[in-house]
């Protein structure tokens, strides 16, 4: 062997080693922090809808506000539901203005035309009375509607189940 080829021996062995580290290390590289999509759904309710303040968030549901409810909750992915939206009226027939923040809200959750959701939440809180009772579930473009009335109140769940 000539002096040359055993000193380019190691230099290949050490080039190919920091080649090899390079590559493993931009293979298993984290990937840059991502909010959660349930933070970005609130965001967007937050950007979109004026008066609505994002509050905390417990056991996968974001609180939040707004003047005209007396609860107002966003419910991330769980077992039973892919997205879920609770709204609470002050009242026992809920105002128009309220009825206007359902659809508004549940148009951005689940992507759906914002007409389309005020006839959705408003035929379930007009089933509410002597026909149907104080406790009605429908069906609405393939999202699960259960609105419940009080003696004091009204509130509406708009859900979509995971098999959706």
């Amino acid at each position: 062997m000539t002096l040359n080829s055993e000193l380019r021996r190691p230099t290949l062995l050490a080039t190919t080693l920091a080649l090899f580290i390079a590559m493993a290390l931009s293979l298993s590289g984290t990937s840059p922090a991502r909010a959660d999509r349930c933070d970005d759904l609130a965001g967007q309710l937050k950007s979109q809808i004026d008066g609505v303040t994002v509050g905390k968030t417990a056991a996968n549901v974001i609180y939040l506000t707004h003047p005209q409810t007396k609860e107002f909750t966003l419910g991330c992915a769980g077992r039973n539901y892919a997205n879920q939206l609770y709204a609470k009226a002050d009242s026992r027939k809920p105002k128009p203005a309220f009825l206007d923040l359902v659809a508004s809200a549940s148009a951005i959750i689940f992507t759906l035309p914002k007409d389309d959701m005020l006839r959705g939440a408003s035929r379930c809180i007009k089933r509410l009375g002597i026909f149907y009772g104080n406790d009605v579930t429908m069906r609405y473009r393939r999202l699960d509607m259960h609105c419940v009335r009080t003696k004091t109140d009204a509130s509406i769940t708009v859900s979509r189940g995971t098999d959706q």
